[in-house]
């Protein structure tokens, strides 16, 4: 089964408020269900879409939408190796931030060599293929 991993924003879309790409999110989440293809994410991933839900006041929607993310990934810990990983990328890839370069190198760390996400700043990441939700769906 093709391994992926997931950006923030995919949950976010997917569990958010109506937005155009609410559907696609949805749908992604969908087939991943069905075993079209298995997510993995850093736990900073949770954590992130945690933090930006209880920033909007939202305590039980934060809860709930952290607990759809905890059982649909494959989780990994943001350990030293990912955090020196990231350091490099934010060094090396100048459209890349921090919370994004933590995604990257638990990617990279763990031998995933595709990220979702509709951020164009993993596009410089080498050893990183990114595709949007639309185009993981087509393929």
């Amino acid at each position: 089964m093709r391994r992926v991993l997931v950006d923030t924003a995919v949950f976010a879309y997917a569990l958010g408020a109506q937005d155009p790409r609410q559907g696609p999110a949805q749908a992604l989440l969908k087939a991943a269900i069905e075993g079209r293809f298995s997510l993995h994410a850093s736990v900073e991933m949770v954590q992130e879409l945690l933090h930006h839900r209880l920033r909007k006041g939202r305590r039980r929607e934060a809860v709930a939408d952290a607990s759809v993310a905890l059982d649909a990934c494959t989780l990994y810990p943001f350990d030293e190796t990912v955090l020196s990983r990231a350091v490099v990328l934010v060094a090396t890839c100048p459209g890349l931030g921090g919370r994004d370069a933590v995604h990257a190198a638990t990617a990279l760390v763990h031998g995933i060599d595709t990220i979702v996400s509709p951020d164009r700043g993993y596009d410089g990441v080498p050893g990183l293929r990114r595709v949007s939700i639309e185009e993981l769906l087509a393929g």
